[in-house]
Formats: C-alpha cells, structure tokens, sequence
C-alpha cells in the first residue's frame, strides 16, 4: 500500500513539474515576445464590417497612423490578423518568409472555393499542381502570344454588338462579359451565348457571397453563394463530359481550346474531372473581377484626364494605321503599347483590382522586432505602399511617367504579387487589357455620368452603378 502510495505520488509531482515549467514557459515567451499593436473589435466579427464599410484603403491607413507603419494587430474573419506594411513588409511576406507561412483564406470564401475533390491530398499540393497545369498549358509564351489575335477578334465583335454610341452603357458589366466570354473561348471551346450567361449569373452570385459572413441560412447571400457553387460545379463537369465524348469519338473535331488539349493528351496531369473544371476556373474567376476592374478603372481615368486620353489614342492609332483595316493585333503591336500600359499600372496603382491576400503563420514569425504567433493570419496589402509618400511622390497624382525607365522602387507596386506564389496570369492579363482598351480607344471618346460614383468592394473594387458612360464615336 505504501508503495502504491509513492508510485501514485511521485506521478502526481511529475504532472505538476511538467504543468507548471509549461506555464513558466508560456509566461516567459509572453514576457519576451512583443506582440503586434492593434485592436481585435467586436466579439467573433472582430474588425470585418469596419474593413469593409469604410473600404480597405482608409481601413488600413487610419492603423497605419494609429498602431504602426512596419505591422499592425486587427481581426477579420473571425481571426487574429497581423498587417505588414510598407516595401520591407511585403519582401518579407512576400518571399523572406514564404516557406514558413501556408495560403489561407477565410472560412466563407474556402467553401465557396472547394471546387475539388481531391483526397489524400493537402491545400499545398492541390495548388502547386493546379500552378504547373496552367504555366504548361496555358500562360507559357508561345500559347499567350496565339491568344492575342483570339483576344482581338473577340473584342471587336464584343465592341460592335455591344458598344452602341447611341445608348449610356455599363462599362464594368461590359468588361465582365468580354472577359468571361473569352475564358470560355480559350479553355472549354465554348461559344454557346446561353450556356456562358449561365456561368456568368453563376459567378455573380458566388462573388457576392465569398467575402460574406458564413451564415448558412436560406436568404443570405452565404447560402445562394454555396448552392450557386454545386451548379457551377455540375455545368463544369457536363461541359467536361461532352468534350471527352467529342473528342474521342473524333480527334479531328477537337478545337484549340486548352480543354481539347488535356483530353486529348490522355489527362497527363491525373486529374479527375473536378479537379480540370476547378483548376480552369481558377484562371476564369479572377478575369471575371480582377480584369475586369482594371479595365474598368483605366477607362474610368482615361475619362477624366483628356490630356492622358489623348497621348493614349495617339499611341494606339500609330500601331492601327500601321495594320490593313480587318488585320488583327500581335505580339508585335502589343509591345508598341508601352505608354498605354504605363497608364494601366498608374491606373492599378490608385485603384488596386485586388484587396491582397492572406497567408497563415505555420511557426512563430519574427518581424521588425515583432513575434507574430503561429496560426495567426498575416495579410499583405497594396494599400500599404500604393499612395504611400514615402515611395511615390504626389502620390494622388495620375502619373504614368512613373514607370519609365526602372520603375517604382522594389516591393512597392505589386499589382500582380510577387516572389513563388506570384499571379501566374500576369502576362495573359496584361495582354487582354491592353487588347480591349486598344478597341475601346480607337473608337470612342467617353464620357462619364457620375462624376462621383462610389466604389463598393468584393475581392477587389466594383463601382457602384457600374460606370455608366456615354459613347461619341471618332
């Protein structure tokens, strides 16, 4: 019994040393650590609605100001989320410390997002193959230049049928249907008008919802978004399916499509049917709001600065007068619109398309003399440096001249990202862009209608009444 007694209490004792060494660790490390200043809001919403009420921008340089310029505390999505600021925030964020963090994205947009079924493999894996499928059968150089010419043809179909000087039109709708309309060109081989508007109302509806709160109850935006996710889903897989049907029931009836393609070299990537819808999307969604805001955003200033207009037009009809009336744009006459992009990016840097992303802390991260805790989530912002003084002087000015010669200083205009998880479709981006607004400017000179118009945002910024303009032809 005695034994017993001491076997028992000599357990008790260990427990108790290993309890209370933990806890003189944990204050230690609290005492050691210094963690980022900032303030955590309201009970399970935290700082969300404020980000978004009062719009990323001003939501980021009011802590700026207030907490610190290198990295600052807030929570969003039901999270505690570290801000790093400025050029050295977004090299460490960006590449220094791209092996200790993973992707992350807040709970609503991740099952809005889960468009694969993929088992037995992780978030990391799912990524990197889906970057691989798209730089070899998408976005490498040879494929990108062909789609120029697509682009073109396109654009000039969309702007006769749809760009009528006789009526206001919608230009951030109008965008969205261009783009949407050529991802289905280039990836499925679909033309079919219905079939694309499907996508395109299925899309609007998941855009809606991906950045709400995750309430799953009918009426919310939350719950349209997930069951608009399983018809997209379905639509994808059919569309996949009668692919496969054509293209092996006949090799010579496959398109040039990128469908076509990886039907018909036997599926060399060991994807299933979800896994191609989901990894095609990935490219569609962000032309569907990303692209489409940039373009929207650049006609926007392109009409209210008639001297930038102006250089704009003259540029891009010295490439026209240089082509036979019905000859379509190449690589060649892209790269002679180097002022016209300059435009774009001053037009990116002001009104970014995208909000940033977020990353999740996988150990404890040391930056500027701040620890941010594993499983906190880190956020990288162009709001950080896009108007910020220190890098771009005058910096509400509308200046395409900064991008001449070198350009903004390292890590201060990403608009695309940047180190290994950078956009991969940076340059079939900059190649739709400058296609539109290529067709947009030869024709047209524009006219705003609000002056003022708001600006609301989803992943990245939607004006609020769509742009409206009215067309005068030259």
């Amino acid at each position: 019994m005695e034994a017993f007694s001491l076997y028992f209490l000599t357990i008790v004792v260990v427990l108790v040393s290993f309890i209370f060494l933990g806890f003189l660790s944990q204050r230690f490390k609290s005492k050691t650590s210094i963690l980022p200043t900032g303030t955590f809001g309201l009970p399970v919403v935290g700082e969300t609605l404020h980000f978004f009420s009062s719009g990323p921008e001003k939501f980021i340089h009011q802590r700026m100001e207030k907490y610190s310029a290198e990295v600052f505390a807030t929570s969003l999505f039901g999270k505690k989320v570290a801000v790093v600021c400025g050029a050295a925030g977004n090299k460490f964020l960006l590449y220094t410390a791209n092996d200790q963090l993973a992707p992350w994205l807040p709970s609503a947009a991740s099952k809005l997002m889960d468009l694969v079924d993929s088992p037995g493999q992780s978030v990391r894996q799912v990524i990197s193959k889906c970057r691989t499928f798209l730089h070899n059968e998408i976005l490498n150089p040879k494929t990108l230049r062909q789609y120029i010419t697509i682009m073109d043809a396109l654009a000039r179909e969309h702007i006769k049928t749809e760009w009528d000087p006789s009526k206001v039109i919608q230009v951030y709708p109008l965008c969205q249907k261009y783009a949407l309309s050529l991802s289905c060109r280039l990836l499925l081989g679909l033309e079919d008008a219905c079939q694309i508007q499907r996508i395109s109302d299925s899309f609007w509806i998941i855009m809606q919802g991906l950045f709400s709160m995750p309430i799953n109850m009918p009426g919310t935006r939350y719950n349209h978004a997930l069951k608009e996710v399983k018809r997209v889903k379905h639509q994808f897989l059919n569309i996949i399916a009668k692919k496969r049907d054509m293209v092996f029931q006949d090799t010579g009836s496959a398109g040039s499509d990128v469908l076509s393609r990886i039907l018909l070299e036997g599926n060399a990537y060991s994807m299933s049917d979800s896994e191609i819808g989901a990894y095609l999307l990935t490219l569609m969604l962000p032309s569907y709001e990303g692209i489409s805001a940039t373009i929207t955003f650049a006609l926007n200033h392109l009409a209210e600065l008639p001297h930038i207009y102006e250089a704009v037009y003259k540029e891009l009809m010295e490439i026209a007068r240089s082509k036979a009336p019905e000859e379509l744009l190449n690589w060649e006459d892209v790269k002679k619109m180097k002022y016209s992009w300059n435009v774009i990016c001053e037009s990116m840097r002001l009104t970014p398309p995208s909000m940033g992303t977020f990353r999740e802390a996988l150990i404890d991260i040391n930056f500027a003399g701040i620890t941010i805790p594993r499983g906190w989530k880190m956020h990288w912002s162009p709001f950080t440096t896009n108007k910020n003084h220190k890098y771009f002087p005058d910096p509400e000015a509308f200046d395409p001249t900064r991008y001449e010669g070198d350009g903004p200083t390292s890590c201060t205009f990403l608009p695309f990202s940047a180190g290994p998880r950078m956009c991969p479709g940076k340059d079939y981006s900059m190649f739709l862009i400058l296609v539109y607004v290529y067709n947009v400017v030869t024709r047209f000179k524009l006219q705003k209608l609000i002056q003022d118009e708001k600006m609301r945002y989803r992943v990245g910024p939607v004006p609020a009444n769509g742009l409206p303009m009215r067309l005068q032809t030259h």
